[in-house]
C-alpha cells in the first residue's frame, strides 16, 4: 500500500489591515454577526458574511436549540439565505468569524463538515471558486482560496442526479 499526503494552502493575513478593503468589511461583518447568534448553550457564537457576485452582502450568526441538533450553524444561515434571496447569483467571498466566553480561541474559527459540504456544492453548482476567510475576534485571518481547497476528497452531490429519459 503506497501512502499519500494531502496539502492545504492557504495564506494569512496578520489582522484586517493586511486585507483589501472588501475582504476588510467583509470580515468586519461576520465579526459583528457573532453579537447577535443565539447561542445559550454553547456560548460559541459565530457568524458568517457572504458577499455576491452583485456586491450583495449577506450576514448569518448560529442559532442554537435545546433540541440538539435543530440549530443551524452561521455559514449555513448564511449561504442558504443568500440562496434564497439571489437565486443562482455566484458567491464570491464567505468571512467566517467566531468568540467563546468559555475558551480562549487561538486559531481562526473552521467551518465544520457539513458547512464545507454545503458550502461545496454551491462552489460546483457555481462553477467558480468561493473565497474563505476565517478569524475570530481579532488578529490573524487565514484566506482559503476555494471551498474545495478545504475539502479534499469531497462527496460531490451531483452523482446523485438521476438522468431522465
Amino acid at each position: 500500500m503506497k501512502k499519500k499526503e494531502l496539502l492545504v494552502r492557504y495564506s494569512e493575513a496578520e489582522d484586517l489591515g493586511h486585507l483589501p478593503p472588501d475582504e476588510q468589511s467583509l470580515v468586519a461583518a461576520s465579526r459583528e454577526m457573532t453579537t447577535k447568534a443565539y447561542a445559550p448553550y454553547s456560548t460559541f457564537y459565530v457568524g458568517a458574511a457572504v458577499l455576491l457576485a452583485n456586491g450583495e452582502t449577506i450576514v448569518g450568526s448560529n442559532q442554537e436549540n435545546g433540541a440538539y441538533p435543530s440549530g443551524l450553524c452561521a455559514e449555513r444561515v448564511a449561504v442558504f439565505a443568500a440562496s434564497a434571496m439571489f437565486p443562482g447569483m455566484p458567491m464570491v467571498k464567505i468571512a467566517i468569524s467566531a468568540r467563546s466566553k468559555r475558551i480562549e480561541m487561538e486559531e481562526p474559527v473552521s467551518p465544520c463538515g457539513a458547512c464545507r459540504q454545503v458550502m461545496l456544492e454551491y462552489e460546483a453548482l457555481q462553477k467558480g471558486p468561493i473565497k474563505m476567510l476565517l478569524s475570530k475576534e481579532s488578529g490573524r485571518i487565514l484566506v482559503i482560496e476555494k471551498v474545495s481547497d478545504l475539502l479534499p476528497l469531497a462527496f460531490l452531490g451531483g452523482r446523485l442526479k438521476k438522468e431522465e429519459a
